[in-house]
């Protein structure tokens, strides 16, 4: 059994940890309320035309990816028709594939080149802003005519540069914190992308 010094040492860093994290978020809303708006609105256009979200990253951006594309596919707090959401990051043939004959920067491009088409949507993850695989499947888009939105942290990356809307946690570097404030950020999108859509069909 832990003595109480330890308990309330270990209390301690609970709470700093879970304090940390909220100032994270409150730092990402102040800098990101109006950019946030925009990618609502920007998805549930898109998914409201019957259009697609693809959705990459890699590691636990390629969780983050898969979670916010099966709130959408199945449900996320109401009951309302599948939407087209595509995480690229969850069919082991194509990526090892294309790992394997193109090289692993290019595993979400060439799904891209094969899946996006003009009116789609990109949701671009990468806790840098500088993993290869993610920016070039960013110019894939752009080639595509497939409108993008990066989620990122700290100084952005390259990423911030090249997507049409940036979603940057830039009080933090460290992927564990920028990372709780992109899954908040999803549940926010999948949230309000379904309201609209109920609004509209109501």
């Amino acid at each position: 059994m832990p003595n109480a010094r330890a308990r309330s040492s270990v209390e301690s860093e609970i709470r700093e940890l879970f304090e940390t994290s909220a100032r994270v978020k409150q730092t990402f809303l102040d800098e990101n309320v109006a950019a946030l708006g925009r990618a609502v609105g920007i998805v549930a256009d898109a998914l409201g035309k019957g259009r697609k979200l693809l959705l990459f990253g890699n590691g636990g951006s390629a969780a983050d990816a898969q979670h916010i594309a099966a709130e959408l596919v199945g449900r996320f707090m109401t009951e309302r028709r599948a939407l087209p959401a595509i995480a690229l990051t969850t069919d082991t043939s194509a990526l090892t594939a294309i790992a394997n004959d193109y090289g692993y920067d290019q595993v979400f491009a060439r799904q891209v080149q094969a899946l996006g088409a003009a009116g789609d949507v990109a949701l671009a993850i990468s806790t840098s802003g500088r993993s290869p695989n993610v920016l070039r499947a960013v110019e894939a888009c752009r080639e595509r005519k497939v409108t993008t939105i990066g989620l990122t942290g700290g100084d952005g990356g390259k990423l911030a540069g090249m997507v049409d809307v940036c979603l940057r946690v830039s009080a933090s570097t460290l992927s564990a914190r920028i990372q709780e404030t992109h899954i908040l950020v999803g549940h926010v999108l999948c949230e309000l992308v379904d309201r609209r859509l109920l609004g509209a069909s109501a």
